[in-house]
């Protein structure tokens, strides 16, 4: 069985939404930021970065959500979650996923991460001031010239989409309007309305 250990409101959604829709035999176990279990010696001893998510496999355990995403899709092949016979669609499954990791998100965690790259409170305040425009201009760059539709990629559902969908609940407390982006819009309704996706949005209100 594959462990997941999550926290509500993270990007780690993607992979517990990736594992329902899988199928995949695994356990969820959520940890409190508010509580900073994530920098417990027990979390640490499982990641040493003290964030979150972080998959436990019977060969060690993974982290970044890309990378998680990838194992679950080639782990689970007949789910269809990546093109996997061809090298290079699948590695565009990766840049768009690699383009959420290292750009969306970072933007995004400008918001109220700002310690990780500044010292002065007025350093915060512009970073924080910054987060509407950055995230609607990724936004619009993924609409306009990344998504192909009705899905990500096309036709076929994809690990991109839960990925795609996390980052889209941000969206509204990062002062971005969702609708001025429609077919990310249209995604993100058709995302809450999967079965995968409803059980795992209950499961973590538990």
């Amino acid at each position: 069985m594959l462990k997941l250990y999550y926290a509500t409101g993270t990007c780690a959604l993607a992979t517990y939404i990736t594992l329902e829709e899988a199928g995949a035999d695994y356990a969820a176990e959520r940890l409190s930021f508010k509580d900073n279990q994530q920098n417990s010696p027990d979390y640490l001893a499982i990641n040493p970065k003290g964030r979150v998510p972080a998959l436990v496999t019977d060969r060690g355990v993974l982290t970044e959500t890309p990378a998680m995403l990838a194992y679950i899709a080639q782990t689970f092949p007949k789910a269809k979650l990546a093109p996997l016979d061809d090298p290079f669609d699948f590695a565009q499954v990766q840049s768009f996923n690699s383009y959420l990791c290292s750009t969306v998100h970072i933007n995004h965690a400008h918001k109220m991460r700002g310690a990780r790259w500044a010292t002065q409170e007025s350093s915060f305040a512009d970073m924080k001031a910054m987060v509407p425009k950055t995230m609607g201009a990724c936004f619009a760059l993924i609409e306009q010239k990344m998504f192909r539709g009705p899905w990500v990629m096309g036709d076929q559902f994809t690990i991109c989409d839960p990925y795609l969908y996390t980052l889209s609940t941000w969206l509204e407390g990062d002062s971005v309007d969702i609708n001025a982006t429609p077919k990310i819009a249209d995604h993100f309704k058709r995302m809450s309305d999967r079965p995968a996706v409803r059980k795992v949005m209950d499961a973590q209100k538990a």
